[in-house]
């Protein structure tokens, strides 16, 4: 089966926004909800194999849940101007990366989303949804899934039912009870998820709750009671509608098909924003591609008199990770940094590591990641055990680019990393602390 591969685009503004300090250019211009976005689009892919995917936006203006409700949303402050400023570079990224995005005038992007997931399911699509938003677990049954790169959660019907105490056919009955904070949506005053649960386990339904309001006894029974006129209207304000006019170009899910790399788009786009490494990778993508042609540009390509002698290397099998086990234990200091799957640190899984013990001298252990034709890779636990004793030990020096974040990175496996040497970022802030401290500033 198919998948189709959703973003809830409007939560990850604010993930990303938040995720990373306030990262400048060198002429000022905010990057850090771009390069979080970027980041966490990169982190997903990897993650979920999909042949059609989208970014879904919330359009300006009104929907019908604000004639519903005039309160509704009106507990949120306004974007902040910086965040304002990064919204049309993340959209063009976006774009560039080969995903489509839609945004619905007058609809909501949840409302787009479970549109979106009913005619994939009509069309024979598997749907993952990528989204921190507990609304949408609503959506979830034999062909939804969601997932939440941030703290490495994957709900499907039977996750939605741990979470939550019920399942998804009755989060709206669940989130009536307990309202929304973030959209300002009330509840039953003093109810919370204990109790919501355990009514609908009891009744049944919303509906059978109602029906014998009556019978609940206490300070939250009467609650309930004081609360009846206003249930309907909470319900049709969380329910997610799946039968949204969407207009023509989307009735067809391959309308959504994954698109090429606009790379001269992210080039521009990277330049600007002063994104160094992903300025390398599309570089190194084009000499690759130029050179599997027969054609090489020169001006992208150095020649045999300039080019340096690299040696970097994928490990793939244990005769090479015997090998650099023995390069890294022999070593005066080594150079590590990981992959993840995640900005948050207390969250973050590894998805491979790199070492180096030498300038131009490298490998890359990759140990999780998870996309269509990726190679076969060595088990994360053995290697992660046969590192061990190398990244334990206060005897081997380290260094790294915010080792703290490596720390917390190993500890979710387990492993306690000493043994730090030298930590860039650090370094960076002691000697320049008014600059930005990544590594594309430095």
């Amino acid at each position: 089966m198919k998948t189709l591969l959703l973003v809830d685009g409007s939560s990850y503004l604010y993930r990303a926004y938040h995720a990373l300090p306030d990262l400048r250019t060198s002429s000022g211009e905010p990057t850090g909800a771009i390069r979080g976005f970027i980041s966490m689009l990169h982190v997903l892919r990897q993650q979920v194999a999909a042949e059609h995917l989208a970014c879904v936006f919330d359009a300006k203006g009104r929907t019908f849940r604000d004639d519903l409700f005039s309160e509704y949303k009106a507990n949120r402050t306004a974007m902040p101007d910086d965040l304002g400023l990064q919204i049309e570079p993340i959209h063009e990224a976006v774009r560039g990366l080969g995903w489509p995005i839609v945004q619905i005038e007058g609809i909501e992007a949840d409302d787009v989303i479970a549109t979106l997931a009913r005619r994939a399911k009509e069309q024979q699509f598997q749907t993952v949804v990528s989204t921190s938003d507990k609304d949408l677990a609503q959506l979830v049954n034999e062909q939804v899934t969601l997932v939440n790169t941030m703290s490495n959660e994957k709900l499907d019907i039977a996750g939605v039912e741990r979470k939550f105490g019920v399942p998804p056919n009755r989060i709206v009955d669940y989130l009536t009870l307990v309202g929304d904070n973030v959209d300002n949506v009330p509840g039953v005053d003093k109810v919370g998820p204990k109790t919501a649960a355990k009514w609908l386990h009891e009744f049944g339904s919303l509906d059978q709750l109602i029906a014998n309001a009556q019978t609940v006894k206490g300070a939250v029974g009467e609650n309930l009671r004081k609360a009846l006129p206003w249930l309907p209207t909470a319900r049709k304000l969380v329910t997610i509608r799946d039968d949204c006019d969407l207009g023509h170009e989307f009735e067809s899910i391959d309308a959504l098909a994954v698109q090429p790399q606009d790379v001269e788009k992210l080039r521009r786009l990277y330049t600007r924003y002063e994104f160094k490494p992903w300025l390398r990778e599309l570089d190194n993508s084009a000499v690759t591609s130029a050179m599997d042609g027969g054609a090489v540009d020169s001006e992208l390509t150095p020649s045999a008199q300039t080019r340096p002698n690299v040696e970097y290397e994928t490990v793939l099998s244990y005769e090479q990770l015997e090998a650099w086990l023995a390069k890294i234990g022999a070593a005066d200091l080594t150079s590590i940094d990981t992959e993840t799957t995640s900005l948050d640190p207390l969250a973050a899984q590894l998805v491979g590591t790199s070492l180096s013990v030498e300038s131009l001298n490298a490998c890359y252990l990759p140990l999780a990641h998870r996309y269509a034709g990726a190679p076969k890779q060595l088990p994360l636990d053995d290697v992660l055990e046969q590192l061990r004793p190398w990244l334990e030990s206060p005897h081997q020096r380290k260094l790294g680019h915010n080792m703290k974040y490596q720390m917390h990175a190993f500890a979710n496996h387990g492993i306690r990393l000493a043994g730090i040497a030298h930590d860039t970022q650090l370094q960076s802030y002691v000697l320049e602390p008014h600059r930005n401290h990544d590594l594309d500033s430095l």
